[in-house]
Order: structure tokens, then C-alpha cells, then sequence
């Protein structure tokens, strides 16, 4: 590999000579070979929005050059859209404020911006990456901004859509189960019968509010830290920079994004990311519960609950035949067990806030922006390759009520509890239902009892 020399303030530093960034990233690279992880598209899309609103800003404030300003706007664009995505080398665990990844997308735009005016690759001239692609800004302020960009985005353009489709799927076979009649269960014992469509739509229900909770968080995701630079007070930033760029970046996503009102609070604590990763972690367990559900009420085929069927997608053991596995419940099971992880490291970053800085911004925006991927992912696997596919077996719902004790409870309004948890007592004892008992100890003519059962389908 071939190299060049950058220079910083701490002295020269060999860069791949293919490289657009420059000794701080290169610095970074050699300090952090910590795990691999690199920050997501939506994060490195939010930057690449920031850096290029601002540039477009300091040149209407004439603090930039145009010419200057127009190369920085057109390197930050295809940051936006993931052309320099092999440039931005840094893992995710590095100095607290992100300083090293803002310091990449400053030199990565500098060195892309300089090579369209002058050829080279690289270097600080004629556009700085401090100087002219920062301006304006500290990492203090940008880093927090862009992961409530990323954020706030994600949720709106991908979770929420991905929510809105299980939602669609669960209601529609809420419907669809609406006359069949099922044993319900607590405690994992028979309870009263219900329908499974009330069961559906109860998960549909869970869903319908796992979307309300995540635009809950919206409004405090689109208050942003920038222009408030190193500390909160906007030292060396124009007082209608950070207005003009947030105004920008509503324009270009669509979302209402504003001026945070206390600088000091945006940068020093990270509590609407926590409250963000909060929301996340109640839609995770949400969906882990209807997962759950799912795989038991499917479990079988013959010898579990066996009250629906769920889509057979793969062979589901290498010494089984036949044997069929409920592969997307787990899925989301498991990526709900991972969101509640991120979530303690949130909690955790977000105690990172000391004095005016908060020095654990990566880890949260690591563990934030995965949250709102994988969910996105489980959401929509979970809407078309399992739900979408569920079928009844309405024989073994019909089946499973007939043998249930639990039928007694509609005898209590003519027989008192006591009597009829006797009843319970002696159909579980003699192996029979509370049906047969009642009618071969005449406790109820035939046709009283049929017709306390006649809801539910319980034939003779």
C-alpha cells in the first residue's frame, strides 16, 4: 500500500495514499482497533445532511467561500448518500464526544472537496476540514444532532411503516378468527373460552401502541444541540447559523426539527435518547410477547396446544425428520432480548454526562440506531413471513374448549362457586367433562345447559 504524509497538531502521520481523510481519522484508526463495529448508514447519512446544510448556510452568511462552499456541499452529499461509506473507518468505541468521527467526516469532505477543485486527493487546501467543513461547529453539538437525526428518521421512515404492516396483519386475522372459539388461558391454565380473534386483536392492540410510543418521543428527538458548539454557549458560532441549518434540515427530511432551548441540557445530558431507547425496549417486549404466544399456541403438532398453524419456512432439525420449528417467533424473540440489552447501555451512556459534555455519545448511538434496525427487520419478517400466513385449527380450539374445567364458571350465576367447583372437581377427577357430569347427575336439564353453552359451539 502506498501512503502520503498528513500533518496535525501533534505532528505527521502516514495516510493511504487512496485515502480522502487525513491524520486525525488516521490517528483514531491506529488508537481505537477496539471491536470492528462501525457507525450505521443513518448515522453517517445525518452527518453528511449536517455538514452539507452548514456549509450551504455559511456561504448565505458569507462566512465561507462560495466555491469553497459548493465543493464542501457536493462531497457532503455523496456522504448522504453512502459514496464515501468505505472512507468513514472508525469503530464506534473512541473518545466520548465522537470527536474522532466528526473529525472523519470533516476530512473525508475536505479531502473529496479539494480533489474536485484541484485533483488531489486530501490535504487541508484549499478547503479545511476545522477551518471550513467545521465552521461553526464543534463535535460537541454536531454528534448529538446527528443521532437525533438518524433517530428521529429511522423511526418515521422505517420502524413505524414496518410496525404499521404487523399491525395490518394481526387485525386482519383478528377478523378473519372472529367466530372461532378457543379455550382462554392465565397462569398457563384453562380459563373461560374466547374467540381467537379476540386474542389477535389484542396483539394488534399492543402493536397500535408500541407505534403511539414511538411517536411519543418525536418531539423531544427533534430538538437539536447545534449551535452550541464545545460547551452550550455557541462560542465562535454566527447566532443565526444553528436556526438556519435546523430550518435546512426539516426543509430536506420533512421533519420538524427546531433549536434546542437550553444548550447546556442538549449537550450535557442525553435524556431524549434515553427515553427514545425506553420506547424501543416496550415495543421489543411487546412483540417478544406476541412472539411467545405464537409459537405456544402453534406448539405440535400433535402433541402441544395446536390451535393455529404457523407458516413451515425451513427443515427444523438435522436429526428429526419432519420436524418443523416456529424459525420468526424466535427471530424476534431474541432481537427483542438484544434491544433490552441496548437499552441498559443507553441508560448507562446516557449517566456519561458530566458537567457540560456527555463523553459516551458513541455507545448511544450504536446502541440506539441497532435498536431501531432490528426492530424494523423483526417487524417486517414477523408481518409477512409468519403472521400473514397463520392459519386456525378450528377443530383442536373447538376440541380443547369441550374438555375444559373451566366451563364450570358458567354454571356459577345458577349454581353458586362452590357448587359448581365441585362439579370442576369431580369431571377432573372421573376423566369427564363438566358437561357430561351435570347432565349424568342431573344438576341441569339438557337443554339449560345447551344453551349456557351455545355461544361458544360446544356440540354434544
Amino acid at each position: 500500500m502506498h501512503y502520503r504524509t498528513e500533518q496535525d497538531a501533534l505532528g505527521s502521520v502516514q495516510v493511504p495514499q487512496e485515502a480522502y481523510y487525513g491524520a486525525q481519522t488516521q490517528r483514531a484508526v491506529d488508537n481505537f482497533p477496539v471491536s470492528g463495529l462501525r457507525f450505521p448508514r443513518a448515522f453517517l447519512r445525518a452527518l453528511g445532511r449536517v455538514k452539507k446544510c452548514a456549509a450551504g448556510v455559511n456561504r448565505e452568511l458569507e462566512l465561507l467561500d462560495a466555491e469553497l462552499a459548493d465543493a464542501i456541499v457536493h462531497a457532503a452529499l455523496e456522504v448522504v448518500d453512502g459514496r464515501l461509506d468505505d472512507q468513514f473507518v472508525l469503530d464506534v468505541f473512541q473518545t466520548g464526544s465522537g470527536t474522532s468521527t466528526n473529525m472523519n467526516a470533516n476530512e473525508v469532505i475536505a479531502g473529496r472537496a479539494n480533489e474536485m477543485l484541484t485533483g488531489k486527493r486530501g490535504g487541508k487546501s484549499p478547503v479545511h476540514p476545522n477551518d471550513h467543513v467545521n465552521l461553526g461547529q464543534s463535535s460537541n453539538d454536531v454528534i448529538p444532532t446527528a443521532l437525533h437525526v438518524a433517530a428521529l428518521l429511522s423511526m418515521k421512515q422505517q420502524l413505524i411503516p414496518s410496525l404499521e404492516r404487523l399491525h395490518r396483519e394481526l387485525a386482519q386475522k383478528a377478523e378473519a378468527f372472529s367466530d372461532i372459539w378457543k379455550i382462554g388461558r392465565t397462569h398457563l391454565q384453562d380459563a373461560v373460552p374466547i374467540t381467537l380473534g379476540q386474542e389477535f386483536g389484542g396483539y394488534a392492540r399492543q402493536v397500535e401502541l408500541a407505534m403511539e410510543r414511538i411517536r411519543r418521543t418525536e418531539d423531544s428527538l427533534a430538538e437539536l444541540a447545534l449551535g452550541g458548539t464545545a460547551v452550550g454557549n455557541g462560542l465562535n458560532t454566527h447566532p443565526e447559523f444553528a436556526p438556519r441549518v435546523i430550518a435546512l434540515l426539516s426543509e430536506e427530511t420533512g421533519c420538524s426539527f427546531r433549536e434546542a432551548v437550553d444548550h447546556f441540557e442538549a449537550q450535557a445530558a442525553q435524556d431524549a435518547a434515553s427515553e427514545a431507547g425506553g420506547a424501543l425496549k416496550t415495543v421489543a417486549l411487546s412483540l417478544s410477547k406476541i412472539a411467545n404466544d405464537l409459537r405456544w399456541l402453534a406448539s405440535g403438532p400433535r402433541c402441544g396446544l395446536g390451535e393455529i398453524n404457523l407458516p413451515s419456512l425451513q427443515p427444523g432439525s438435522s436429526i428429526m425428520p419432519g420436524k418443523i420449528n416456529p424459525v420468526i417467533p424466535e427471530v424476534v424473540i431474541q432481537v427483542a432480548a438484544q434491544v433490552m440489552g441496548n437499552d441498559v447501555a443507553i441508560g448507562m451512556g446516557a449517566q456519561g454526562g458530566v458537567f457540560e459534555l456527555n463523553t459516551m455519545l458513541p455507545l448511544i448511538a450504536h446502541n440506539l440506531l441497532q435498536s431501531i434496525d432490528i426492530l424494523t427487520a423483526a417487524a417486517g419478517l414477523f408481518a409477512d413471513r409468519c403472521v400473514a400466513g397463520i392459519t386456525a385449527n378450528r377443530e383442536k380450539c373447538a376440541a380443547n374448549i369441550k374438555q375444559s374445567l373451566a366451563l364450570a364458571t358458567y354454571l356459577t350465576p345458577i349454581l353458586g362457586y362452590d357448587r359448581s367447583s365441585k362439579i370442576a372437581l369431580e369431571a377432573y377427577r372421573r376423566g369427564k367433562t363438566v358437561r357430561e357430569i351435570v347432565l349424568e347427575e342431573k344438576i341441569l336439564p339438557e337443554e339449560q345447559l345447551e344453551a349456557l353453552f351455545r355461544e361458544m359451539h360446544v356440540g354434544k
